[in-house]
């Protein structure tokens, strides 16, 4: 007889040979003039049966509290220690940069189609026309050749190819490669939920920006750069306006203060109530380790979110040695923990599960690896409507690409804003203003409800307007609010 031990290594090992089974049927589905295609395919079967096995194992994201250490001296250094003058950054140093922007995201939690990076988000540039500024800019200034690499996932590709055709005379040489498309699994019976090649999207899923790594290596991108003689690669969210190219760090990259190899910096900064979610570092089994929510165990999810204990966290800003990247990939040397995310189908509302990796959860494997505390300004992303208000106001001054704190404002953190539901969605959220406020001295706005604004409209100090059920509140053009709570009905009728 066997003992519960031994049937449940056996009830492993079944999972795992049921679920290669189903994936070489599965690759046997891929059409046989698309021998690109079929290659590809089978480099991602391969890593998703490599994270599958990894899941079975229980070898993922399991993380025992009282294993964490404090960070120990050094491991996250301050920016103003390596902060260097522009002038001291030589030309032949950028020449060695690529620019690798995350850009698998669609824009659907905010009621938008297609990529997020074509958003609008300020003076009618969006995501994609702030980056190709940027970096253009750079290249412009330096006489360099910084080239711009995309990572899309099979939602955004085809439409961010399109886009990419109004760019072709900007100095900037532009790149794209898929990130992997991995089989969803069913929560009950772990069985891929796709059976062919060609199945409905929504069996498939994007398995999380750990997977850039893999994708890029496969993509014969890395192997072209370092061919190319580049060596460092700045990768960042593209919704994160603030992860501009800083000259300090790619300095600091190539040449560390201490004299050790640096492999790998990420960036973080100090941790605020509206961060407490954000993945932090920590000192895990004597290794620097990044650790996200979804890892901690639930009866400490509150000391994770501690102000106190936790006191930064990751900008998903990531500086890497790209011959670490190709030395590790190579060798199978990257391990990232696992991300368990529970999602329910569209098509079908059927129960699966997708299993995720993150990017910055490699700081371990990479030699002299460490955090560099950054200014906030350099992370400034926009996750919903109430960041989007703010990268549109003049609360910021666009200035080659990048959005710079209007110096007019007289402090420079960024006011805590409120949206409603009802400004959820980007075509809601601009019809309920004819124009952006000017914001330049608000510390708070909270709006709920059925609530619009005219033109030329000031907000200033703490501002609360509330619409309860059955109201409308129209704030007429020309109006100053300051520290005031509007409620009830306010309309402005046409005569």
């Amino acid at each position: 007889m066997w003992n519960v031990a031994e049937f449940q290594a056996q009830a492993k090992r079944d999972s795992e040979i049921a679920m290669q089974h189903d994936l070489d049927a599965m690759l046997q589905t891929a059409p046989a003039d698309q021998k690109e295609a079929s290659t590809i395919m089978g480099k991602e079967l391969n890593g998703f049966s490599k994270l599958f096995s990894r899941y079975i194992e229980n070898k993922g994201s399991a993380i025992k509290w009282d294993k964490i250490r404090p960070l120990p001296e050094g491991a996250v250094r301050k920016y103003d220690d390596i902060k260097v003058r522009e002038s001291e950054v030589s030309r032949a140093l950028l020449d060695q940069l690529v620019v690798l922007k995350l850009n698998g995201g669609l824009g659907t939690s905010m009621g938008c189609t297609g990529p997020k990076s074509i958003i609008t988000v300020h003076t009618n540039a969006t995501f994609l026309d702030l980056t190709i500024q940027q970096i253009e800019f750079l290249n412009d200034k330096y006489n360099a050749s910084v080239p711009l690499v995309l990572m899309n996932s099979f939602n955004t590709h085809e439409d961010t190819l399109k886009v990419l055709r109004k760019y072709k005379s900007a100095r900037v040489d532009i790149h794209c490669f898929n990130q992997s498309r991995y089989p969803r699994i069913y929560s009950d019976n772990l069985h891929p939920v796709a059976s062919q090649f060609d199945d409905h999207h929504d069996c498939w899923y994007p398995p999380g920006h750990g997977d850039t790594y893999a994708a890029f290596s496969n993509s014969g991108l890395l192997e072209k750069f370092l061919a190319m003689g580049k060596r460092y690669v700045f990768i960042s969210n593209i919704d994160n306006l603030g992860a501009v190219v800083d000259m300090s760090i790619l300095n600091y990259l190539a040449s560390p203060t201490d004299g050790e190899r640096c492999d790998f910096v990420m960036e973080v900064t100090d941790k605020t109530r509206s961060d407490v979610k954000g993945g932090t570092l920590i000192s895990y089994e004597d290794k620097l380790r990044l650790l996200e929510i979804a890892q901690v165990p639930k009866d400490h999810v509150d000391e994770f979110k501690s102000i106190k204990k936790f006191q930064i966290f990751n900008t998903n800003n990531i500086w890497i040695d790209m011959k670490a990247i190709h030395e590790l990939y190579s060798s199978n040397a990257l391990d990232m923990e696992i991300i368990v995310n529970n999602k329910t189908m569209d098509t079908t509302g059927a129960h699966v599960i997708q299993l995720e990796t993150a990017i910055g959860a490699a700081i371990k494997c990479f030699n002299g690896a460490h955090g560099i505390n950054v200014p906030r300004s350099r992370f400034l992303p926009v996750k919903k409507t109430a960041d989007l208000l703010l990268a549109m106001s003049n609360l910021y001054t666009l200035r080659c690409g990048t959005l710079e704190m209007n110096p007019a404002r007289s402090f420079p953190t960024v006011p805590l804003i409120k949206l409603g539901d009802e400004f959820k969605k980007v075509r809601d959220f601009l019809r309920r203003f004819e124009d952006i406020p000017d914001i330049l001295e608000l510390d708070h706005l909270t709006v709920s409800g059925d609530v619009t604004f005219g033109k030329n409209v000031s907000l200033k100090g703490t501002v609360i307007i509330i619409a309860n059920f059955g109201e409308r509140i129209d704030i007429p053009s020309g109006a100053v609010l300051e520290n005031k709570i509007v409620t009830g009905n306010l309309r402005i009728l046409e005569h």
